[in-house]
């Protein structure tokens, strides 16, 4: 019978030591971590339909590559409406299931400058928190003037916060448009520019 000798058992300790710190240093699910970093988000897809009376148009997705600069265009036309639903990509893999799943840690805010826009939030029981306010990953645009001053770019910022402090959906004006959706504290996990068009 062959036993280990001192220089194995030291080699098999090491081994178990490295493999017990890397596991330690995995995050372990908490609410204080990010559980949906920006790095890890390639893509935001906005998923633009006409839901108007008469319409049969089919959803045209705009999607805007993170890190790739520029702006996506979005056509919108006055007095339509449109049903808007947002996708998070990584790479190839949906992460919008994530922050479903972590409902309760995730707002958005959509700023519409030099836009007349009425937005409604439209989420159902998966993306609405347990304080009752809807995440805004499935929404409702009334579009009563697409481009407001035409010397201005008309544009939305939309942005996605993790872990605020609080979130409201009221909506404010800012300057030339209204900001559906405020929030204190919290990280940015994504945010992208769309120009808006008509």
């Amino acid at each position: 019978m062959k036993l280990f000798n001192t220089k194995n058992i030291i080699k098999l300790l090491a081994v178990l030591f490295i493999a017990i710190t890397v596991v330690s240093c995995q995050r372990d699910g908490s609410a204080a971590e990010d559980d949906l970093p920006q790095e890890d988000l390639t893509n935001i897809i906005l998923k633009v339909r006409d839901i108007s009376p008469g319409s049969t148009a089919a959803a045209i997705a705009y999607n805007y590559s993170m890190g790739a600069g520029g702006a996506q265009s979005i056509k919108l036309e006055d007095g339509k409406t449109y049903e808007v639903i947002a996708e998070f990509k990584n790479g190839n893999d949906d992460a919008t299931e994530e922050i479903e799943a972590a409902k309760d840690e995730h707002f958005l805010v959509f700023n519409f400058p030099n836009s007349d826009i009425s937005l409604t939030r439209t989420d159902g029981p998966k993306s609405t928190r347990g304080d009752g306010k809807r995440v805004g990953l499935k929404t409702e645009w009334v579009v009563n003037k697409a481009i407001k001053n035409p010397a201005a770019t008309s544009q939305l910022i939309f942005t996605l916060y993790h872990e605020p402090a609080s979130v409201t959906e009221d909506s404010q004006g800012s300057g030339n448009g209204v900001v559906f959706g405020t929030q204190v504290g919290g990280e940015t996990d994504a945010q992208a520019n769309y120009t808006i068009t008509n």
